[in-house]
């Protein structure tokens, strides 16, 4: 069991190490110069979003782009509040280009219904999907048609990060676990091993959408509207699926404020990770998974023989270290120099038994999602 522990922390200290080599690969797009050529519908689902919605309108109308090379599609599904007579309040008088839509139900996946039923009334060549409950950067279609018209592309990662407002644990706690994501995507990217993105900022050509059947083949599925889009991208178009690295095109969104509400999306997320189709977004998700139960299992020997802290110090040492240093080149290049990580090494220790608590849980529990209940 020793050696085992050894052999899966040098594999995991090798991924992440090779994530922190693609992390600095991966290029900078520098938005020098700003070309508003391309046309966007943009697709907005939403769900009892009231008390988000003002934010992201806001951010809409401080858009610098020109009015008529995109368009909002609002989708409705079953809001029971609201949602709807806010956005007609707020733009009643804005030039932007916008409409509301029911949300067209045909799978188990609202969030699918919603995107497919908005791309049926689209009228742009570029699908750019957010969310309602993010904060949208003033350049943020300069930079994706600049990006766009620089590098031809078929899909376009964007990046996206929370935004602390409260700086509690379960705050920081969401904050530093995503910043590791980020940091594997673009690292991911970065080696040429592409492996996930997020709906909050996906750019992707409608025509080839459609081609590929959007997502028929994981309808069945309530959650994945991007990981499982992105896949049939990988494995259609592999040089044309690109990740645009610049603060210009950062969407912000805001963690959630308890735990149980953290724990039903973790579970949703793990929920569909088991129907993922390339082997390298498999095989990182196994060492991860035999990393974290690595973790747990060297406390649990130091607990049984206080002989096995070697085994622990070793374990931690390099896991806590090389997630620490690629949270740490993510949120430099997000949030800047001076931001300072909180709460680091206690949520090192927490996250093992969490993640793992995650996994198990997806597998035998039911999961919320929008006050819906859904089965893996």
């Amino acid at each position: 069991m020793i050696i085992a522990l050894y052999i899966i922390t040098g594999l995991y200290f090798i991924l992440m190490l090779s994530f922190i080599y693609g992390f600095r690969r991966l290029n900078t797009f520098e938005v020098n110069h700003l070309v508003i050529e391309t046309n966007f519908s943009v697709i907005i689902p939403f769900r009892n979003e009231a008390q988000n919605l003002p934010q992201l309108l806001d951010s809409l109308e401080n858009l610098a782009y020109s009015k008529d090379r995109f368009e909002v599609l609002f989708v409705d599904d079953d809001s029971e509040d609201n949602s709807i007579q806010i956005i007609q309040e707020h733009l009643k008088d804005s030039r932007i280009n916008f409409q509301i839509l029911s949300n067209q139900r045909s799978s188990n996946s609202p969030k699918k219904d919603a995107i497919k039923t908005a791309i049926g009334q689209s009228k742009f060549e570029w699908i750019l999907t957010t969310d309602a409950d993010c904060i949208l950067p003033s350049k943020w279609l300069l930079t994706y048609s600049s990006f766009i018209e620089k590098k031809p592309s078929e899909m376009v990662v964007g990046p996206v990060s929370y935004t602390p407002v409260e700086y509690s644990f379960v705050e920081n706690f969401q904050i530093l676990e995503f910043l590791s994501l980020q940091g594997t995507t673009m690292g991911g990217f970065g080696i040429g091993k592409p492996f996930l993105c997020n709906g909050a900022n996906l750019a992707y050509k409608k025509d080839t959408f459609l081609t590929l059947n959007g997502f028929d083949g994981n309808d069945q599925i309530a959650s994945g509207d991007d990981v499982f889009l992105f896949e049939k991208f990988i494995q259609t178009h592999p040089k044309k699926v690109h990740f645009l690295k610049s603060t210009s095109a950062l969407v912000e969104t805001l963690p959630l404020k308890s735990w149980p509400e953290v724990i039903q999306q973790k579970t949703r997320w793990a929920a569909k990770s088991g129907s993922y189709s390339l082997l390298f977004t498999k095989f990182v998700g196994l060492i991860v998974f035999l990393m974290n139960l690595s973790m747990i299992v060297s406390f649990l020997l130091f607990l049984w023989d206080l002989q096995h802290y070697q085994t622990l110090l070793f374990v931690c040492l390099l896991k806590v270290g090389v997630d620490y240093y690629l949270i740490f080149l993510t949120s430099h290049f997000y949030r800047g120099e001076k931001e300072e990580i909180r709460d680091a090494g206690f949520s090192s220790i927490l996250y093992p038994f969490f993640s793992t608590y995650i996994a198990f849980r997806s597998i035998f529990v039911q999961y919320a999602w929008k006050g819906r209940k859904f089965k893996k």
